[in-house]
């Protein structure tokens, strides 16, 4: 995911003894890089990301985590498993723009409570 979108923006905080989560739609994807392949180590959050109701969600879209993420053996390789805490922290451009086009149309109603 992070790599096929440039924008959005990871964590990178030290990371905690907090395991990473995916769900079921990215379950056995490497969190840096999407691989498929070889998964070798496991992802560790910092407490900020795992606290409260992110506890359990998906490292990658926030969702409910079904699965523990692990970082593929050529992340590990060349140590970008080192880098600190993956979990992405904004929507990015897509999603964003998502909702705003489906607002224009009319689809999504007001918000709030």
């Amino acid at each position: 995911m992070a790599k096929h979108h440039p924008d959005l923006i990871m964590c990178r905080k030290m990371p905690g003894i907090a395991i990473g989560r995916l769900c079921e739609k990215c379950d056995g994807k490497c969190v840096i890089c999407d691989s498929y392949v070889r998964p070798s180590t496991l992802v560790r959050m910092c407490d900020e990301c795992n606290y409260g109701s992110n506890q359990g969600r998906c490292v990658i879209c926030s969702a409910v985590g079904v699965s523990d993420a692990y970082y593929c053996q050529g992340c590990v390789i060349q140590e970008k498993d080192r880098d600190g805490c993956p979990k992405i922290i904004n929507l990015g451009s897509a999603k964003t723009d998502l909702f705003y086009h489906k607002k224009a149309a009319g689809e999504i109603t007001g918000g709030g409570g």
